[in-house]
C-alpha cells in the first residue's frame, strides 16, 4: 500500500480558541483561516485553552522556540513556511460550502497546491454546495426509501455518477433531488466486470475501470494487484482472492474481478 504523506482531516474549530502567535501578513493570513472556520483567536497566554496553534515568525530561531513551548502544552502546532516544525499543515481550500475541497503537498510546495485548486475552481460549479444542502435535508427520505445502508449507498452512487440523474458536475442536478427521490428506483441489479491491467500504473486504467474501482462492493484478486491500483479503490470495498467459487457467489452491488499476472 503507497504511503500517504500526512492524513487528511477535517477539524472542527467552531466556538474554539486557536492560538496565533505573530504579527504582520503572515499572521493576519492565519488569523483570518481561523476566523473563518469559526475559531476565536487567542494569544500564547490563553494556550491553556486551546488545541491548535499558528506560529507565524519571520525569526527561524523564535519560530523553533514558540513551537516548542506550544508543543509541550499538548497542541499541536502549525508552523508557517517551516514544514519540517509542523504537526500539521494547512492545505490549499477550495470552498462550495458545505463541500470543501483541500489540496495539499504535505509543505513541498504552497503554489503547487493553489494552482490545482483554481484549476478545480473552473471545473466544479457553484451548485455543488447546494446539491450537498439538499440531500442532507432529504436524509430522513432516502433512509424511508432504501432502509438498507448497501442499497442506499448502491442507489446514491447510480444517480451521483457521471451523466446520472444527481451529476454533481450538472448545475441543474439540485432541482432534481426531490423528483429522483419520488420516483427513484431501486438500487442498481447486482452486477459482475472485470479488468486485465495492464501495468501496475494507475495513470493507465481507462476512466471507465477507474469509475468501476471507485463505485465497487466486491474486489476479486486475481494475481498481485498492485497497491497502486488497489489504493484507487474504495477503502470499505472487500478484498477477496479470486477463486472460480467466489466469482460464482450472488453478491449485491458491484462485483469487480481484478487481473494482473506481470
Amino acid at each position: 500500500m503507497a504511503r500517504l504523506t500526512s492524513l487528511p482531516l477535517f477539524h472542527q474549530i467552531a466556538g474554539h480558541r486557536v492560538v496565533v502567535v505573530g504579527e504582520g501578513p503572515m499572521a493576519e493570513a492565519k488569523q483570518r483561516l481561523v476566523e473563518r472556520a469559526g475559531g476565536v483567536v487567542c494569544s500564547e497566554a490563553e494556550a491553556h485553552h486551546a488545541r491548535l496553534a499558528f506560529v507565524a515568525l519571520e525569526d527561524d530561531r523564535a519560530a523553533r522556540a514558540a513551537a516548542q513551548r506550544l508543543k509541550s502544552k499538548g497542541l499541536l502546532v502549525n508552523v508557517a513556511d517551516r514544514p519540517e516544525l509542523c504537526d500539521f499543515t494547512t492545505p490549499s481550500i477550495l470552498d462550495r460550502n458545505p463541500v470543501l475541497i483541500a489540496v495539499g503537498t504535505g509543505g513541498a510546495s504552497a503554489g503547487l497546491a493553489k494552482h490545482v485548486r483554481l484549476r478545480l475552481e473552473a471545473l466544479l460549479p457553484a451548485s455543488l454546495g447546494s446539491l450537498a444542502q439538499a440531500l442532507q435535508a432529504a436524509r430522513d427520505r432516502l433512509r424511508a426509501r432504501f432502509p438498507d445502508a448497501a442499497g442506499r449507498r448502491r442507489a446514491l452512487d447510480e444517480a451521483l455518477r457521471e451523466g446520472g440523474a444527481l451529476d454533481p458536475f450538472d448545475p441543474t442536478a439540485t432541482e432534481r433531488v426531490d423528483g429522483w427521490l419520488d420516483g427513484a428506483d431501486g438500487p442498481p441489479a447486482a452486477r459482475q466486470e472485470e479488468i486485465i491491467l495492464i501495468s501496475a500504473d494507475p495513470e493507465d486504467l481507462t476512466l471507465r475501470q477507474a469509475r468501476w474501482l471507485g463505485e465497487a462492493d466486491w474486489l476479486l484478486l486475481d494475481g498481485n494487484i498492485p497497491p497502486a491500483i488497489l489504493d484507487r479503490a474504495r477503502a470499505d470495498a472487500e478484498r477477496i482472492p479470486y477463486s472460480a467459487s467466489e466469482a460464482e457467489k450472488p453478491r449485491g452491488g458491484l462485483t469487480l474481478i481484478l487481473r494482473y499476472h506481470s
